[in-house]
């Protein structure tokens, strides 16, 4: 009787023993990093209508988050600012520049500036940007250091793990009240590190924050 396969092939079972789960778990973690937040979505800099640079008016300027985005400390989310409230300086501030004119055809037509809105969040996560500055979480802890972009890019996967792991411990992110918009803020630096003792800082600032479905899936 004829040979229909050759002898080495009685050794494939026992080669894809030993390969197959190997190619699983490669295959798994390459899902489980290339399909994730951290990889599809952090670095995402989209370009702007307006070249605005926030490392020149939040950093060098030193202008407060809050005058542009002044529903922060309020509401569930950041306002984009209008056209009016830019130029209540560019007004008078680089008058004749070709960006500052795309301002003056906004308000002259009557049309908001169209924004691509960089920091994403799916529509079944409920985030409220008020209750964390109530809670003493800076901008810079989502957001990263803003005033040092001139283009803004997203630093933080924003993903539900990030999430829970910040509201399971959110001590090294903790700031005074009155610090949230402070990007140079140090803890170590002001006398208190709130993430040198996690459980005094939860009864300082009152926090518990949920861990719970519910509380972001509503």
């Amino acid at each position: 009787m004829a040979v229909i396969f050759p002898r080495w092939t009685n050794k494939l079972p026992i080669i894809l023993g030993a390969i197959g789960p190997v190619v699983g778990a490669v295959v798994v973690a390459g899902i489980w990093y290339y399909f994730s937040p951290s990889y599809t979505d952090v670095g995402y800099q989209p370009t702007q209508p307006i070249a605005f640079s926030h490392k020149l008016h939040a950093g060098e300027m030193g202008i407060d988050c809050r005058y542009c985005h002044n529903t922060v400390e309020q509401g569930a989310r950041a306002a984009v600012p209008p056209t009016s409230t830019c130029l209540n300086c560019h007004a008078y501030v680089k008058t004749e520049s070709e960006e500052i004119k795309k301002l003056w055809a906004s308000a002259d037509a009557d049309q908001p500036i169209e924004w691509v809105r960089v920091h994403m969040l799916p529509d079944y996560a409920y985030f409220d940007h008020s209750v964390h500055l109530a809670a003493g979480i800076g901008c810079a802890s989502c957001h990263g250091r803003i005033d040092r972009m001139d283009v803004v890019q997203q630093e933080e996967p924003l993903s539900m793990g990030w999430c829970l792991d910040c509201h399971r411990d959110p001590s090294s992110h903790l700031r005074p009240r009155s610090e949230v918009a402070n990007m140079d803020y140090d803890p170590v630096a002001a006398g208190y590190d709130p993430s040198s003792d996690p459980e005094r800082a939860r009864r300082n600032y009152k926090l518990d924050p949920p861990e719970h479905c519910s509380g972001c899936h509503r």
